[in-house]
């Protein structure tokens, strides 16, 4: 097995869903992942204060945490395509054409599990040889940048695992700036008033793209304190 392939599939474990498996292993897979080629001194300590904490909480308050970090809203979905086409067809395109580059590298995915999804990718990259999963990385950078920007604004410690995963590919994580006006999911699929049409604001323009804009800072970010 090449030597960045567990490191990113420690990576990809920890931005799943936490479960009881997960909190059971955690020490071996913090060991897996604090192997990653190159970690530098500061993603190191954020990613073992993000293990502290994993550790140390309830495992119901976790569970709540990711849902509230990444399911209720698309400034941090892990999602990586609706950053790009929101709920448009080209989304599923997009989708189709990655599931097919699995495929083409022998990862077959479970019913439930979508191909864009951070960990999936990772899980993916972690099959590569070491520069075909850096830029495979690489490549969705400067969106794993708003997420992580966001993340930092939050103060939230899964800014750690995002810069990581941005190291690894070789790029720099950063703080870029966001300009969004973001609803959280709950709002933007809330059914409208009594007699106030037929469809939810979510449901309305069903081919129309929604992108997000990012802008960058023009000097990069120092450091994190999430």
């Amino acid at each position: 097995m090449m030597k960045h392939s567990l490191p990113l599939r420690a990576l990809s474990r920890f931005l799943q869903y936490p479960d009881a498996e997960l909190i059971q292993h955690s020490a071996e897979v913090t060991s897996a992942l604090l192997a990653m080629p190159k970690l530098t001194k500061k993603v190191h300590a954020g990613l073992v204060d993000f293990v502290n904490h994993l550790e140390s909480a309830d495992l119901y308050d976790l569970q709540e945490e990711y849902v509230e970090c990444f399911d209720r809203g698309r400034a941090t979905s892990l999602h990586l395509f609706e950053h790009v086409h929101g709920d448009s067809r080209e989304r599923g395109q997009a989708m189709v054409d990655l599931l097919q580059t699995y495929k083409d590298g022998g990862l077959e995915l479970s019913a439930n599990e979508l191909p864009d999804h951070l960990s999936v990718i990772l899980e993916f990259a972690s099959t590569l040889p070491l520069d075909q999963s850096k830029q495979f990385i690489g490549e969705m950078a400067h969106i794993l940048n708003a997420v992580y920007s966001t993340l930092v604004a939050r103060n939230n410690r899964y800014a750690w695992l995002i810069a990581a995963a941005i190291e690894f590919s070789g790029e720099k994580f950063k703080i870029v700036e966001l300009k969004i006006e973001e609803e959280s999911m709950d709002e933007e699929w809330a059914e409208p008033p009594a007699f106030g049409g037929c469809s939810t604001r979510g449901q309305s323009k069903p081919g129309e793209e929604q992108p997000l804009q990012f802008v960058k800072r023009a000097k990069e970010f120092k450091g994190v304190q999430p």
